[in-house]
Order: C-alpha cells, then structure tokens, then sequence
C-alpha cells in the first residue's frame, strides 16, 4: 500500500493561490487605492473617501472623479464647506451620487465631531462611523496606515470559498476566517 501523505494545510493553501494571483496580475494596472495612497502619501482621509467614493463602482470611473473632488476638498471640514450640489456634480458618474454626497457628508461631520477631524488609526473606531463597513475599515487601516488587513468584497468572499480556503456565508465571516489562515506579511 502506497505511503499516504499529509493534506496541504490550509495556509499553504493560500500562500500558493496568493502567488499564482500575484503571478497572474503582473502587469496590470495597480489598484485605486494603491494609485491614491502614492499620489497623496497615504493619506487616511483620501484613501477613505475614495473608498466610499468606489461602492458599487470600478476603479476605471471611480478613480478620475475621486481625483477632481479632491482638487475641491482633501479634508473633512473642506468636503462639509462644499455644496451638495457640487459634489453630486462631481460623483454623478459613479451612480447613486445623492446617496455618496449624503455617506461623504455624514462621515466628514462624525470625523470633525468625534475624531477631530482626523481618520481614526482603529479598526473598531472606523466601524463605528456610520457609512462605514469592515471592507472600508480594513482598506484604510491597510493603505493608510500600513496595518496588515484582508479587504473582503463579495469576490473574495466567493472566491475563498471556491478555493475551498474557508466554508463560510458572509464577507464578514470570511474575513474572520482568512485572517486566521493567510500569513500576516
């Protein structure tokens, strides 16, 4: 009988998927985020709002109108001193602009009164900013202040569990479990 061996662990497992993507994208062009956080030295508060900005949105659209609002406000207090008006105008091709306007808004005000006016460098001060959920969170703790996080979207969460990493029903659940399997660095 032929000697059995031992399974790959599940860290394995996602060492060599993360490889094999990182092998696969090569080439390609770099992520929003990583663009920003280059162009305005990983400021916290530009990698946030690009970030709200980007829900339900690509890169491709989401990077040039992140780009012209931050010609107009790279602050909370300057995204508070703007119009509606004109930050509807500029998000308008995003879709859902009256809704961005409203969270970018909302989250500037709550930064200037709980936080003066400053990104919070904790991902449980992050969570609890009304607009903000834990993809949000982590890609902000990530970019922003080089904290080492996995950033859950519903492909990752799809993907994880097709890859047979995790078996879970929610991003959130996902993030848990791949925290525990993926090398921090």
């Amino acid at each position: 009988m032929p000697k059995r061996t031992n399974p790959i662990s599940k860290t394995e497992q996602a060492v060599k998927i993360i490889k094999a993507l990182r092998e696969k994208t090569k080439g390609m062009a770099p992520t929003m985020s990583s663009v920003l956080a280059k162009e305005y030295n990983k400021d916290p508060f530009i990698i946030l709002i690009s970030c709200l900005l980007s829900l339900r949105a690509r890169d491709v659209f989401t990077l040039p109108v992140s780009r012209k609002l931050f010609e107009y406000a790279r602050t909370p207090q300057q995204i508070l001193d703007l119009p509606n008006e004109k930050i509807e105008e500029i998000v308008h091709k995003l879709g859902f602009y009256k809704q961005k306007t409203k969270i970018l808004k909302s989250v500037s005000r709550e930064l200037i009164e709980r936080f003066n006016g400053k990104v919070p460098d904790n991902f449980d001060d992050l969570l609890s900013i009304k607009g903000i959920g834990p993809k949000t969170a982590n890609l902000v703790m990530a970019q922003g202040f080089g904290v080492p996080a996995i950033c859950v979207d519903t492909h990752v969460h799809r993907l994880a569990n097709l890859f047979g990493l995790v078996h879970t029903k929610t991003p959130e659940q996902t993030e848990i479990e791949l925290k525990k399997i993926v090398p921090q660095k």
